[in-house]
């Protein structure tokens, strides 16, 4: 069976093509500047890599350049589309879905109504789904939703301490994301420890360029550092994570700002990019450190000593763990960032071995706990991607 996942963005639409059969992805791919120009990269395990510069009006001609290419004679790894047995999309928000659902027209009129509280994330979706609709008709699809994982939360977790009528108005709670991804790692730990996740208490840090960390206690999420939208929590690439809320109408007043504006000011000129003054990526971030820049160290520095803090408090709050995970872009690279935010905890029962996690080779899981660690520490590749073909293969089949 051959499942296409699909993940659309803004001005991009990424996509993978499983064969579920063997569990492997046969081709991969991603379309940029979409609506500004248009780029394709396609790629096949074992054949040199695809990339054009093509027109890309909108994203019904990205997912139609997209099943030409898996069809082509020459580029191509299926012979026609009928070989798709399903579509999976990733949808960032789900508001009251509380788990993967099959796409219909009652769940894309859902989907629009919550675009208010998602704004960033949720048109992008909506228009991935539409293209797929009109280019496979009839075609099984399901949405995947970053938000359900963390459904399991308790409301002492999820509610805001601002006047209730807000939350039920408005739908004003912690949701939280990268739900797809903290499922996949708290998985494979619970293989890697040889103990079931049901009797298990995990810390999930997935870090890149957005973060958020989960804390997963007995199977299920019962608190996670993203929000009401992903600008809760670690200061992240361009994003603030956690401030002093009255810093918003202050700074509105002082520079004259529109609620607009100070969007984004908060999601786009913030984190390591605002703190640092040299970029949003903390490669760049970091080497920019090593070479004396003291803004660059100090925002590297607030990163670990928020992630300190959030993983303190999530011991505190399950009483105890026994497993804490790296993964993402900066999780699964970053050794150095890997080492401090496991440094000086021992009093919590983490020790991490430096020397496995400087010679732990990157893409691969690595045990790094050190010997007498009350709690084990590992770095696990994610793949969102996988589970969302894994929930579309299950779905679709019912």
């Amino acid at each position: 069976m051959k499942i296409l996942v699909v993940n659309a963005g803004s001005s991009s639409l990424k996509y993978q093509l499983f064969d579920m059969d063997d569990n492997r992805v046969i081709a991969k791919g991603n379309c940029e500047k979409i609506g500004i120009g248009g780029l394709i990269t396609h790629k096949r395990p074992g054949k040199e890599d695809y990339k054009a510069e093509v027109e890309l009006k909108d994203h019904d001609d990205a997912i139609a350049l997209v099943l030409k290419l898996l069809t082509d004679a020459e580029l191509g790894v299926i012979a026609s589309i009928d070989e798709i047995d399903a579509i999976g999309h990733r949808v960032a928000h789900g508001g009251k879905l509380k788990e993967s659902t099959l796409v219909s027209d009652e769940t894309l009129n859902y989907l629009y109504s919550i675009v208010g509280i998602n704004p960033l994330h949720g048109p992008p979706a909506i228009k991935g789904i539409e293209a797929c609709r009109k280019s496979c008709p009839g075609k099984p699809m399901v949405c995947v939703f970053d938000t359900a994982f963390h459904s399991t939360m308790e409301p002492v977790s999820y509610i805001y301490p601002l006047p209730y009528e807000y939350y039920e108005k408005f739908q004003l709670r912690r949701y939280g994301f990268h739900g797809t991804s903290h499922r996949y790692v708290a998985g494979r730990v619970s293989e890697m420890c040889g103990k079931p996740l049901s009797e298990m208490k995990v810390i999930t840090c997935h870090l890149g360029n957005g973060s958020s960390i989960t804390a997963i206690k007995n199977g299920k999420v019962v608190d996670t550092s993203m929000g009401f939208t992903p600008n809760e929590g670690l200061p992240m690439g361009t994003r603030c994570g956690n401030i002093d809320p009255t810093i918003v109408p202050y700074l509105m007043k002082e520079l004259n700002l529109t609620p607009a504006e100070m969007d984004n000011v908060l999601n786009k000129k913030s984190g390591l990019l605002g703190v640092s003054g040299v970029s949003s990526d903390c490669r760049e971030v970091n080497a920019a450190a090593d070479a004396g820049n003291e803004r660059a160290k100090l925002a590297i520095d607030l990163l670990i000593h928020e992630a300190k803090k959030i993983i303190g408090s999530y011991v505190a709050e399950m009483n105890g763990v026994d497993a804490i995970v790296f993964t993402a872009g900066i999780g699964e690279n970053d050794r150095g960032l890997r080492e401090a935010i496991c440094a000086d905890m021992d009093a919590l029962g983490i020790v991490m071995d430096n020397k496995v996690n400087a010679e732990c080779p990157r893409g691969e899981a690595c045990d790094l706990t050190a010997e007498g660690s009350r709690a084990r520490v590992f770095v696990i590749p994610t793949d969102e991607e996988y589970m969302i073909a894994l929930d579309t293969l299950k779905i679709s089949a019912q």
